[in-house]
């Protein structure tokens, strides 16, 4: 069986091994980053049938299949919503490749049974955070989280 993947036009994302994850964390010189991926690293391994919606999913160029950086969401669906989150490394930034990717995750997350909503926070400083959710058809849903604004996007209607 193939492993799970996303398609984009530039990039192929998959979610990231345990070790995968472990070997990140081990290299990371970040507190903050450091609890983050140590908190979606305890999700996949205390829910294993819902890891999918723990797990990073590493973003790599097709061509040469470097590591950019990661996007993934926190958590399965509450509510019919989920909450995704990004971060690509500054050597990739201003090439269009977040958007890409997070316009890929949230296609596939509207593909999976219970998902009408996607949303996400950002820091109220973070305007190009803030650029990339527009351009993924995110508006400001009014309310503020542990980040700072917190946006969302609707799964399109179908007739």
């Amino acid at each position: 069986m193939d492993k799970l993947k996303v398609e984009t036009k530039r990039m192929l994302l998959q979610p990231m091994s345990d070790s995968e994850i472990e070997e990140m964390m081990a290299e990371m010189h970040s507190d903050d980053l450091l609890a983050a991926y140590g908190e979606m690293l305890a999700g996949c391994r205390r829910e294993p049938e819902n890891r999918i919606w723990y797990a990073p999913w590493k973003m790599t160029l097709k061509n040469s299949r470097e590591y950019m950086g990661d996007v993934g969401f926190k958590g399965p669906a509450k509510d019919r919503t989920v909450e995704i989150g990004y971060g690509i490394l500054p050597s990739y930034e201003g090439n269009g490749y977040m958007a890409e990717a997070v316009q890929a995750m949230i296609r596939w997350a509207f593909a999976q049974q219970d998902v009408d909503f996607v949303e996400a926070e950002t820091d109220p400083d973070n305007r190009a955070s803030q650029r990339i959710l527009e351009k993924c058809g995110f508006v400001p849903n009014g309310k503020t989280g542990e980040e700072g604004p917190r946006f969302v996007v609707e799964r399109p209607q179908t007739t």
